[in-house]
């Protein structure tokens, strides 16, 4: 299966896409969700830090969606 996906970049990108949406959506809800914590919303200082923090965040888990979307296909041996 996975020498069929590394084999077809259109399919591979879909998957990523369909990946990243996923990721994304997932990372909001949490961070919305844990942003209603007591200790993050009564203090701004540590509310603000926590938006920083929570709205960069997705990123490294996107980065190797991201990598394995972009790899040149296989060369067939």
């Amino acid at each position: 299966m996975t020498e069929i996906v590394s084999s077809m970049p259109r399919l591979r990108k879909f998957l990523g896409t369909i990946a990243l949406l996923i990721l994304v959506v997932v990372w909001a809800l949490v961070a919305m969700a844990l942003a209603q914590m007591p200790a993050i919303r009564e203090n701004a200082i540590v509310s603000v830090g926590y938006y920083v923090i929570a709205g960069l965040g997705w990123c490294l888990p996107a980065i190797p969606i991201v990598t394995w979307m972009s790899r040149k296909p296989r060369a067939n041996a």
